[in-house]
């Protein structure tokens, strides 16, 4: 229905800009050029989408028929370089408080957002009596983008370093494959993405 698609479009595009954004964040951390910050970006706002895509036999996976996302990932990753242009923005959020304060803020939204977009794509690829395999779907479309993100940067992925960056996706995908059907999708969808931003900010 229009209402629950503009619902989850919307929902995907957040998630997009703040994955990406914290892709760019960490590229610019690690002192790369425009094209790493632009390539971090993307790859970590839409890493975890492309990886249930292709778990889901989804092919060509949804970045490459809709490169909207692609487009706004890019546009987020740029923005943040301009941003970081100017020193004084830069010598405050590149400082190590600010900089983990950004980074948690910028993760959980995208972790919240994506982890319900997985769980819902994976329902309406005709897999929602399988509730283990739409769970999963839904935190590694979380967690994914995050993962490759740190892995690119050298880094110990997030997920293996932050006990409740997972349990935060999972408690999120159990809870809106639980009230999915109960309530109605748009509902369901913001409370769950809720959900896991609380339990990620309040860890």
């Amino acid at each position: 229905m229009p209402g629950n698609i503009s619902v989850l479009f919307i929902m995907e595009l957040i998630g997009t800009a703040a994955f990406s954004c914290s892709g760019a964040m960490v590229a610019i951390k690690k002192n790369l050029d425009l094209l790493g910050i632009v390539v971090l970006g993307v790859i970590t706002a839409v890493g975890g989408g492309m990886i249930r895509d292709v778990l889901l036999g989804i092919h060509p996976p949804t970045l490459f028929l809709k490169p909207v996302y692609v487009t706004v990932a890019v546009i987020a990753a740029i923005i943040i370089f301009l941003l970081m242009r100017s020193k004084n923005i830069s010598r405050f959020l590149l400082t190590a408080e600010y900089y983990d304060w950004t980074m948690n803020l910028l993760d959980a939204i995208g972790l919240g957002a994506f982890t319900v977009v997985g769980v819902n794509t994976s329902i309406s690829a005709g897999q929602g009596d399988f509730q283990f395999l739409t769970i999963f779907l839904g935190v590694i479309t979380g967690v994914g983008g995050g993962l490759l993100r740190d892995m690119m940067a050298c880094e110990v992925p997030a997920i293996l370093r932050k006990h409740v960056y997972a349990c935060a996706s999972i408690a999120g995908a159990v809870f809106y494959a639980y009230i999915g059907s109960r309530i109605s999708q748009d509902m369901a969808l913001i409370l769950s993405a809720t959900l896991v931003v609380v339990i990620r900010l309040l860890a």
